[in-house]
Protein backbone atom coordinates (compact mmCIF):
# COMPACT_ATOMS: atom_id res chain seq x y z
CA UNK A 1 0.00 0.00 0.00
CA UNK A 2 1.38 3.38 -1.12
CA UNK A 3 1.32 6.11 1.67
CA UNK A 4 1.77 9.46 0.96
CA UNK A 5 2.62 12.67 3.24
CA UNK A 6 2.99 15.82 3.81
CA UNK A 7 5.84 18.10 5.68
CA UNK A 8 6.33 21.78 5.98
CA UNK A 9 9.35 23.60 8.24
CA UNK A 10 10.12 27.49 8.89
CA UNK A 11 12.78 29.19 10.86
CA UNK A 12 14.10 32.72 11.52
CA UNK A 13 17.19 33.68 9.51
CA UNK A 14 19.62 34.91 12.28
CA UNK A 15 23.34 36.21 12.45
CA UNK A 16 26.44 33.77 13.25
CA UNK A 17 24.64 30.75 12.49
CA UNK A 18 25.84 28.39 8.93
CA UNK A 19 22.75 28.50 6.39
CA UNK A 20 22.44 24.83 5.85
CA UNK A 21 19.72 23.07 3.71
CA UNK A 22 19.50 19.92 2.56
CA UNK A 23 22.60 18.95 4.69
CA UNK A 24 24.79 21.74 2.61
CA UNK A 25 25.86 24.55 4.07
CA UNK A 26 25.26 27.42 1.92
CA UNK A 27 27.46 30.41 1.70
CA UNK A 28 25.20 33.32 3.56
CA UNK A 29 25.87 36.34 5.62
CA UNK A 30 22.68 34.37 7.66
CA UNK A 31 21.53 31.25 9.02
CA UNK A 32 18.64 29.51 10.54
CA UNK A 33 17.84 29.78 14.20
CA UNK A 34 17.07 26.57 15.77
CA UNK A 35 18.00 23.76 18.38
CA UNK A 36 19.61 21.34 15.76
CA UNK A 37 21.42 22.78 12.40
CA UNK A 38 18.16 24.12 11.19
CA UNK A 39 17.65 22.79 8.04
CA UNK A 40 13.89 23.46 7.19
CA UNK A 41 14.59 21.40 3.86
CA UNK A 42 15.72 18.23 5.69
CA UNK A 43 13.16 18.76 8.25
CA UNK A 44 10.06 19.59 5.39
CA UNK A 45 11.56 15.70 4.35
CA UNK A 46 11.23 14.50 8.01
CA UNK A 47 7.87 15.78 8.28
CA UNK A 48 6.57 14.05 5.29
CA UNK A 49 7.76 11.03 5.78
CA UNK A 50 6.65 10.87 9.15
CA UNK A 51 3.29 11.87 8.24
CA UNK A 52 2.54 9.07 5.69
CA UNK A 53 2.57 6.78 8.55
CA UNK A 54 0.65 8.71 10.72
CA UNK A 55 3.81 8.73 13.58
CA UNK A 56 3.17 12.69 14.52
CA UNK A 57 5.91 15.78 14.37
CA UNK A 58 9.54 16.13 14.36
CA UNK A 59 9.16 17.72 17.47
CA UNK A 60 7.38 14.52 19.18
CA UNK A 61 10.34 12.24 18.29
CA UNK A 62 13.36 14.85 18.60
CA UNK A 63 12.01 17.62 21.32
CA UNK A 64 13.98 21.02 21.54
CA UNK A 65 13.80 20.17 24.86
CA UNK A 66 16.66 17.19 24.40
CA UNK A 67 20.25 18.23 24.73
CA UNK A 68 20.58 15.23 22.97
CA UNK A 69 19.74 16.96 19.91
CA UNK A 70 21.26 20.76 20.17
CA UNK A 71 23.52 21.44 17.18
CA UNK A 72 22.37 17.78 16.05
CA UNK A 73 23.16 17.96 11.94
CA UNK A 74 19.42 17.34 10.72
CA UNK A 75 20.58 14.35 7.91
CA UNK A 76 21.41 12.34 11.72
CA UNK A 77 17.57 12.97 12.11
CA UNK A 78 16.44 11.71 8.61
CA UNK A 79 18.29 8.59 9.09
CA UNK A 80 16.43 7.86 12.21
CA UNK A 81 13.38 8.68 10.84
CA UNK A 82 13.80 6.41 8.05
CA UNK A 83 14.81 3.70 10.19
CA UNK A 84 11.32 4.49 11.93
CA UNK A 85 9.86 3.73 8.51
CA UNK A 86 11.78 0.38 8.03
CA UNK A 87 10.83 -0.57 11.43
CA UNK A 88 7.43 -0.70 10.60
CA UNK A 89 7.68 -2.36 7.14
CA UNK A 90 7.58 0.63 4.97
CA UNK A 91 10.33 1.81 1.96
CA UNK A 92 10.61 5.79 0.85
CA UNK A 93 9.47 5.43 -2.69
CA UNK A 94 9.80 9.17 -3.48
CA UNK A 95 10.60 12.74 -2.31
CA UNK A 96 9.58 16.20 -3.54
CA UNK A 97 10.62 19.35 -1.62
CA UNK A 98 10.79 23.13 -1.97
CA UNK A 99 12.76 25.58 0.04
CA UNK A 100 11.29 29.51 -0.39
CA UNK A 101 13.47 31.82 -0.25
CA UNK A 102 14.47 35.05 -1.12
CA UNK A 103 18.06 34.84 -0.54
CA UNK A 104 20.85 33.37 -1.60
CA UNK A 105 20.46 31.99 -4.89
CA UNK A 106 19.85 28.03 -4.31
CA UNK A 107 20.34 27.18 -8.04
CA UNK A 108 23.61 25.94 -7.71
CA UNK A 109 23.23 23.92 -4.86
CA UNK A 110 19.51 21.99 -5.67
CA UNK A 111 21.84 19.47 -7.24
CA UNK A 112 23.82 18.54 -3.92
CA UNK A 113 21.21 19.03 -1.52
CA UNK A 114 19.11 16.21 -3.49
CA UNK A 115 22.19 13.98 -3.31
CA UNK A 116 22.26 14.28 0.29
CA UNK A 117 18.52 13.54 1.14
CA UNK A 118 19.01 10.80 -1.58
CA UNK A 119 21.64 9.21 0.25
CA UNK A 120 20.53 9.71 3.24
CA UNK A 121 17.27 7.50 2.50
CA UNK A 122 19.46 5.17 0.44
CA UNK A 123 17.45 6.05 -2.96
CA UNK A 124 18.37 6.67 -6.24
CA UNK A 125 18.84 10.28 -7.13
CA UNK A 126 16.31 10.36 -9.65
CA UNK A 127 14.04 9.36 -6.53
CA UNK A 128 14.37 13.07 -4.61
CA UNK A 129 13.54 16.59 -6.13
CA UNK A 130 14.43 19.26 -4.56
CA UNK A 131 13.40 23.28 -5.98
CA UNK A 132 14.06 26.78 -4.57
CA UNK A 133 11.32 29.27 -5.15
CA UNK A 134 11.58 33.12 -4.30
CA UNK A 135 8.67 34.56 -2.52
CA UNK A 136 9.01 38.05 -4.48
CA UNK A 137 9.69 40.01 -1.41
CA UNK A 138 6.37 38.70 -0.06
CA UNK A 139 6.01 37.43 3.33
CA UNK A 140 8.64 36.98 6.38
CA UNK A 141 10.37 34.39 3.27
CA UNK A 142 10.44 37.39 0.85
CA UNK A 143 11.52 39.86 3.77
CA UNK A 144 14.20 37.72 4.75
CA UNK A 145 13.25 37.08 7.82
CA UNK A 146 13.24 33.04 7.58
CA UNK A 147 13.19 30.15 5.15
CA UNK A 148 10.69 27.82 4.46
CA UNK A 149 10.21 24.90 3.25
CA UNK A 150 7.71 22.10 2.16
CA UNK A 151 8.08 18.58 1.09
CA UNK A 152 5.51 15.34 0.06
CA UNK A 153 6.76 11.72 0.51
CA UNK A 154 5.47 8.41 -0.74
CA UNK A 155 6.17 5.66 1.57
CA UNK A 156 5.72 1.91 0.41
CA UNK A 157 4.25 0.09 3.48
CA UNK A 158 3.20 -3.66 4.02
CA UNK A 159 -1.26 -4.05 3.37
Amino acid sequence: MNRVGFGIDVHPLVADRPLVLGGVTVPSDLGLGGHSDADVLTHAVCEALLGALALGDLGRHFPDTDPRYRGIASLRLLAEVKAMIGARGGTVVNVDATVLAQAPRLAPFLPEMAKRLADTLDLDASRVSVKAKSPEHLGLAGRREGIAAMAVASVEVPA
